[in-house]
């Protein structure tokens, strides 16, 4: 499970490097027991990140159950949802 701990170490992680496939290779390294997504903001739809990041947003994935689904409790979380974000000019 995710803490703020642990959410506030990979932010920095990804914040260092950029958001990349590399990237996210890197994180699914060092926290094996986190699941990892990466794609666009746009493709997330009409959910809330749960931190907003210079780039990037986070989301909370509670993958406890048969299917995965967003969350904003932290508690449930087991994943995370890496966004990027493209700003329009």
């Amino acid at each position: 499970m995710l803490n703020e701990e642990t959410l506030t170490t990979i932010a920095a992680e990804v914040e260092a490097v950029g958001l990349s496939e590399q990237t996210l290779a890197v994180l699914r390294s060092g926290h094996p027991d986190i699941h990892f997504t990466y794609c666009m903001d746009d493709d997330v739809g009409v959910h809330e990140p749960y931190a907003n990041r210079a780039g990037f947003n986070l989301y909370l994935v509670d993958g406890r159950e048969h299917c995965l689904k967003f969350t904003a409790d932290i508690s449930h979380a087991t994943g995370l949802v890496l966004a990027e974000v493209i700003e329009d000019d």
